[in-house]
């Protein structure tokens, strides 16, 4: 089998977009003020709008 050039890969990506791969998955801990425990809450998000993402959870 031949091997694949690092060119035919790059194309290969830009193919690929809008694919799962643009998501990434963050997960926050929130503690509960009654009993101050802790909680984890994951979230899919686009990794263009992570930094927005976070901004909101603080």
């Amino acid at each position: 089998m031949a091997k694949v050039s690092k060119n035919a890969r790059v194309a290969q990506r830009a193919a690929n977009v809008g694919s799962g791969r643009d998501y990434v998955k963050i997960v926050v801990s929130v503690k509960d003020p009654k009993t101050g425990n802790y909680s984890y809450k994951e979230s899919m998000v686009h990794k263009d709008k992570k930094d927005e993402f976070l901004a909101k959870q603080k």
